[in-house]
């Protein structure tokens, strides 16, 4: 049972521990104000290793947010059905391919929810005239009017044809940016201009760009001449598609649309046929990492001011030692034990080391804050970054002071009284 004497003993001994640990506080901060200069540019260095941290960090964010929202302009949202293998056997086994058919994408667009365009492409290629009696070798895909939302498409100069265009079999064209600059000299002048296609004449009513420079890995080359699917289909005679695209109204709709895709358009083929749902979610998730990757090398090594700055502290701690050694001796004649002298300096070290990491998140905080408050420009701010930074700057106090602050408490309270 608990006493009258054990809880006034308790109270008193929690009342001297309180009193112990705010006079080291009180302590550390007269060290700072007397040596106020040579603390400050001890801190200098942790200034700047904090502030590197931060800002490495938000460099890093910064360029990884940049790499995903380029990638993710060739169309975020997409999905890209390809037919990849697997022959019909028709009359007199003669083997035909099996590919996607406009039933197909009609069928997935009734039966898939989340989609918010779709668009067949037919693929073709034939030597156009471009007048002056010049022929060019040109990729014809005809496409419908969502395409472009799809994929992103830059429109340079004129307009792509719409559904009006599509409805009326219009033969209007939009041809690509290096295609216009190649035959007519810049984006503006390519409009208006006529392409004879097998003999029929089509109007360029628009010239586009991707949102990227695929250099040539997409569907798009640098002699891609686009035409509504409806006329497209003159050329191809028949329902064969070469791809498929969907656009799904929210990103994390693209994995499970994709498999779900997959599934409904091959159970519509032979069983032997194959067909590949293509995305982005795999290049973004891969870029992703690389990027969380080189962030994390590029914080390691800012963090290696800090280790210099550690040092700093480290031998700012031992002169500071051996300037109060009069001071030590004095402390422990009244009564100070060596547990108390080694936290006072060790507290010093990390109040030292803790003062220079704050002020440099602040800082490496501010700036990112700053250029995304004055200009157009949104930077990502790394708060994880500015604890990775406190954190750091706490461990640095530590390490390196825990060397100055054993010094201190071995002192031998004898001859430090002796010591002039």
């Amino acid at each position: 049972m608990t006493t009258v004497r054990d809880t006034f003993e308790n109270t008193l001994r929690s009342a001297r521990s309180t009193v112990a640990f705010r006079e080291t506080i009180n302590l550390a901060f007269d060290s700072f104000r007397a040596s106020k200069t040579r603390f400050l540019l001890t801190m200098l260095g942790m200034v700047i290793g904090s502030a590197s941290i931060v800002l490495v960090a938000t460099v890093g964010l910064t360029g990884k947010q940049f790499a995903l929202d380029t990638i993710s302009s060739l169309g975020p949202n997409k999905v890209e059905m390809q037919y990849s293998g697997g022959l019909v056997m028709g009359p007199n086994n003669v083997s035909t391919p099996d590919y996607l058919t406009i039933r197909d994408m009609e069928t997935v667009d009734q039966q898939v929810p989340g989609i918010r365009y779709s668009s067949p492409m037919l693929e073709d290629h034939d030597s156009i005239a471009v007048g002056n009696g010049v022929h060019r070798d040109a990729m014809l895909l005809g496409v419908s009017p969502e395409y472009r939302d799809i994929r992103g498409l830059k429109i340079k100069a004129g307009r792509f044809f719409d559904d009006q265009d599509a409805l009326t079999h219009a033969y209007v064209a939009d041809i690509v940016g290096p295609m216009a600059i190649e035959l007519y000299g810049s984006y503006g002048a390519a409009i208006g201009q006529t392409l004879s296609i097998r003999g029929i004449p089509f109007t360029v009513i628009g010239v586009f760009t991707e949102s990227i420079n695929t250099f040539g890995s997409s569907e798009i080359s640098n002699h891609t001449i686009l035409v509504p699917y409806e006329v497209g289909r003159y050329f191809s005679g028949t329902n064969d598609l070469k791809e498929i695209f969907f656009s799904m109204d929210r990103r994390e709709d693209v994995e499970p649309a994709a498999k779900r895709i997959t599934t409904l358009i091959s159970s519509r083929h032979r069983p032997t046929s194959e067909y590949n749902a293509a995305t982005l979610t795999d290049i973004l998730n891969s870029m992703r990492s690389i990027a969380d990757m080189l962030t994390i090398v590029l914080v390691l090594a800012s963090a290696i001011t800090l280790v210099v700055s550690g040092v700093g502290i480290m031998n700012s701690m031992l002169a500071n030692v051996q300037a109060r050694i009069k001071e030590i001796g004095i402390r422990k004649a009244l009564g100070a034990t060596s547990r108390e002298i080694r936290l006072q300096f060790l507290t010093e070290a990390v109040f030292l080391s803790l003062s220079g990491g704050l002020v440099g998140t602040i800082i490496g905080l501010a700036i990112p804050f700053s250029v995304g408050l004055f200009t157009p420009f949104a930077i990502p701010l790394s708060y994880w970054a500015a604890v990775i930074s406190l954190a750091t700057s706490v461990a640095v106090g530590v390490i390196f002071g825990t060397l100055p602050a054993n010094r201190a408490a071995v002192l031998d309270p004898v001859a430090t009284l002796k010591y002039e």
